[in-house]
């Protein structure tokens, strides 16, 4: 599409953001899961159980973002939250058996859906890295992203 070439960069970057997460949360659905889930649990399986601070610092994103993501975790069973044995106002969010299986099946959808995108290019990741990076700095509290 000739237009496309018209269009600034962060309209082109937002566009396709857009797009990914849409295809994403069309194969995730049969799971109960959208895009936003799929990342926490992504992230509760690699960091261990964490609060949801941690885990929206960690995403970049708003804390009562993370909340209803985890709340829709949670209904699902992918999630357990408990209280923190040192601090009992401090809730742990980690993930659950059904979470690990959902999990294991998102990693196959993800993998189907941008083998043929070209969304494996290391530059492409490298220079969205770098944005993030660029862009990110001293929001959240320098929290590394991840995905």
């Amino acid at each position: 599409m000739q237009e496309l070439e018209q269009w600034p960069t962060g309209r082109l970057l937002t566009t396709a953001a857009r797009l990914v997460d849409h295809a994403w949360n069309a194969g995730l659905s049969d799971l109960g899961l959208t895009h936003a889930g799929y990342t926490a649990l992504r992230v509760l399986k690699d960091h261990g159980p964490i609060n949801q601070t941690k885990l929206a610092q960690l995403i970049r994103v708003q804390n009562q973002t993370m909340g209803k993501t985890i709340e829709k975790l949670q209904v699902n069973g992918y999630v357990n939250r408990v209280r923190g044995e040192v601090d009992q106002r401090i809730q742990l969010v980690s993930v659950t058996d059904p979470g690990r299986s959902a999990l294991a099946s998102a990693l196959k959808i993800e993998q189907t859906l941008i083998a043929g995108g070209g969304l494996l290019s290391d530059t492409l990741r490298a220079e969205l890295r770098n944005l993030i990076e660029e862009l990110g700095a001293g929001r959240n509290g320098g929290a590394q992203t991840a995905g």
